[in-house]
């Protein structure tokens, strides 16, 4: 929480000069583009995603029980990826206008579908985070008891009435849940702001601290930022703190799809494919296409030194991220608490900050380490002022602990609540150590759970980008930072390869968590 606390201080730091400026001639526009992007990303992707939940669980049609989960596999492209390929498809030059023109003679006037401007990244960042929305409210109706909405249909509901009046307010949990993570990811984002030239206060912490090279500045902005964060958190708890949404009844019965006929039936076929093809496979096959023709451009001895500096980044990260989640979930269970409740909250509470605050935090905390450390420095020969843990690997790692630290903890926490305890006292009454009890009886118990949270941060920190591009090393590029320069440098066509790979380790992230609801 150190680099978090860190941030907020910068609420009561004295303004600079450059403070001053944004303050006054550009806050507002920064402001004013965050929330656009969040309101509408927030409704569109809600929107979708309860509307696609609702027909794969409330109906039955072709296709459906395929896009009952390839649906979510969106969730594997990182949206900056998203961005950068759809406005090459998309722009003049792009295979849409050009097939248009080629073969059918028809000339679009300029700005019908090109996605470079506010709405293409609402578009963007709508197809691509809709899955949070949809796979919550998926798994809610699916688990919630299906009395409500059968006695609905029987009292004579249309299903549009069943949908207005039953379905969303009885998930409106999940749904609030999908669309937090949405609001989340909104405000984090990075790439695809700034490559489309929206100004969000996220693009303006880059913009102030490596274009301003003002540090205090940014992180005033950031602070600000996150308290932002944090009122949404408090408002959605007071907008439902009266309500209670559980059952009346421990019975819990499975919903029954209603079978869809004729124009209906086709129609909803027609709606999923339509957005699984946008959100996934369009993408995707230009990736493809572009990586076959041009991959031998950025293919050659430095794209091996990529490739291992972002397994070896990811991969000491989620190592590091998993011991402590270890060490922490087991502490929680050994000695429940309101206190470790709330102490285990706090360590995971990073997940929910945007990652440019959490880079200018850490920032923070290693540069004042390295001024605490400085006599050290001296006596190991180094030139006074040297930042050594400021420039090393261990500050980024440090960041993606921080951020990450959630998917790790949330993963062993589950697999602990499954695990009774009665295995772990029998072991200790029959005189075996804690020692020996967690590695013969609990680590065996909930190794499906180590490896679904390994899985799940492992592939976290690769897609992750504003993190990285604030705190990597000096010429230290992953998959992920070399991609978007790529695409920051008008290279799309060389960026294909490397975001290609960054999909494929997506999949397994999505694949792994679908497998169970596919079996």
């Amino acid at each position: 929480m150190l680099p978090i606390f860190y941030v907020l201080s910068g609420l009561f730091s004295s303004p600079t000069e450059n403070w001053a400026n944004v303050k006054q001639f550009l806050l507002t526009d920064y402001v004013l583009g965050s929330a656009k992007l969040v309101l509408f990303t927030g409704f569109f992707a809600g929107s979708i995603g309860v509307v696609l939940a609702w027909l794969v669980v409330g109906y039955t049609f072709p296709l459906r029980n395929i896009y009952k989960w390839a649906l979510a596999l969106p969730l594997a492209i990182p949206p900056y990826i998203a961005a950068y390929t759809y406005s090459s498809m998309t722009g003049y030059t792009g295979i849409i206008q050009a097939t248009l023109r080629n073969k059918f003679d028809i000339v679009l006037p300029p700005g019908t579908i090109e996605v470079m401007s506010d709405r293409g990244a609402i578009f963007v960042l709508t197809l691509f985070l809709f899955p949070y929305v949809f796979m919550l409210t998926r798994v809610f109706l699916e688990r919630q008891s299906a009395s409500f909405i059968e006695n609905a249909r029987l009292l004579g509901h249309k299903p549009i009435s069943v949908f207005f009046r039953v379905v969303i307010p009885l998930a409106r949990p999940a749904i609030i849940a999908g669309f937090m993570l949405v609001v989340f990811e909104v405000l984090s984002d990075y790439g695809v702001a700034n490559y489309f030239g929206v100004q969000t206060v996220t693009t303006a912490i880059f913009q102030i601290w490596f274009g301003m090279y003002d540090v205090q500045s940014a992180m005033k902005l950031a602070a600000w930022l996150m308290l932002g964060v944090m009122g949404l958190f408090i408002l959605e708890r007071l907008l439902r703190r009266s309500r209670r949404y559980g059952s009346t009844t421990r019975r819990s019965n499975i919903l029954k799809p209603q079978p869809l006929k004729g124009v209906a039936a086709w129609g909803a076929t027609f709606f999923c494919t339509i957005i699984f093809v946008l959100a996934f496979l369009a993408p995707i096959i230009q990736l493809i296409t572009w990586s076959i023709q041009h991959g031998s451009n950025v293919w050659h001895s430095n794209f091996a030194d990529l490739i291992v500096n972002t397994l070896k980044g990811a991969g000491i990260g989620t190592a590091i991220i998993l011991l402590i989640a270890l060490f922490s979930s087991r502490a929680a269970r050994m000695f429940d608490s309101p206190f470790m409740q709330a102490l285990t909250r706090l360590l995971s509470a990073g997940y929910s900050v945007p990652g440019s605050i959490v880079a200018i935090g850490v920032l923070a905390v290693f540069i004042a380490l390295d001024e605490w450390l400085s006599p050290l420095y001296k006596l190991m020969g180094k030139a006074e002022g040297a930042l050594v843990l400021s420039l090393s690997l261990v500050m980024l790692i440090t960041g993606y602990l921080i951020r990450f630290m959630a998917t790790g903890y949330t993963a062993l926490e589950a697999g602990y609540e499954k695990t009774p305890r009665a295995y772990s006292e029998v072991s200790r009454t029959l005189g075996r150590s804690s020692f020996v009890t967690f590695f013969r009886i609990e680590l065996p118990l909930i190794k499906g759970s180590l490896l679904s949270g390994f899985v799940l941060t492992f592939v976290e920190i690769i897609k992750e980008l504003p993190l990285t591009l604030l705190l990597r090393p000096f010429n230290y590029n992953t998959l992920a930072t070399q991609a978007y320069q790529y695409a920051t440098d008008e290279r799309i066509f060389d960026a294909a390869l490397p975001s290609l790979l960054l999909i494929l380790i997506g999949l397994v992230s999505v694949l792994f968590i679908l497998k169970p609801e596919r079996i």
